[in-house]
């Protein structure tokens, strides 16, 4: 019996998302660049998200502390291109809202703290632009990072460490993105796959 693949986005409609003008230039269409680049930069779960502190930022060391399930703590890198968005997203926080009463990374349009189901929505929206994909959902964004990671050749294991599972059997559901994709460059490139 063969396992079901896990859903993932292509990196050319990740490529496109980015690079369009999907999002408005105002600070909600900002953030919400910033929440998307950050599920699919780092791989955290939504109630991670969720769950993010200011304090749990570290621009200067290019880390995010990050507690996972069972209160597990791990710390994710933070390439440059998102230390940038973050950068100015709290730029613009603090211009919109002034100094925070919470230590909430994410916040509302109207400076509240952020929700599990505010990002569910802003995900499934952009991603929904993108009308050939069938999944949209933040754990979609996930399996993306992971499977991205995978196909570029990542070990395993720091795979399982960055998403933050306890054990390996939980991470192996990736390669099977990864051996479909080479069983597709094998059957396109190898003169006798045919």
């Amino acid at each position: 019996m063969s396992k079901k693949l896990t859903p993932f986005i292509p990196k050319s409609y990740i490529e496109e998302l980015f690079a369009g003008d999907k999002f408005s230039n105002d600070f909600s269409g900002f953030r919400d660049k910033m929440l998307m680049d950050m599920l699919y930069a780092t791989g955290m779960r939504r109630m991670e998200l969720v769950c993010l502190k200011e304090s749990d930022v570290d621009l200067s060391n290019c880390t995010i502390k990050i507690k996972g399930k069972g209160n597990k703590t791990r710390y994710i890198p933070i390439p440059s291109g998102l230390k940038l968005l973050i950068d100015e997203y709290l730029y613009m926080k603090n211009k919109e809202f002034g100094l925070p009463h919470s230590d909430s990374f994410l916040v509302t349009d109207k400076g509240n703290a952020i929700y599990g189901q505010f990002i569910y929505r802003k995900v499934r929206y952009y991603l929904s632009l993108q009308n050939k994909l069938k999944k949209c959902s933040p754990h979609v964004l996930r399996h993306t990072f992971a499977t991205h990671l995978m196909d570029k050749g990542a070990d395993i294991k720091a795979v399982k460490e960055l998403l933050g599972h306890s054990g390996l059997a939980a991470t192996q559901i990736y390669t099977h993105n990864t051996i479909e994709n080479l069983k597709t460059i094998y059957k396109q490139a190898h003169p006798r796959a045919k």
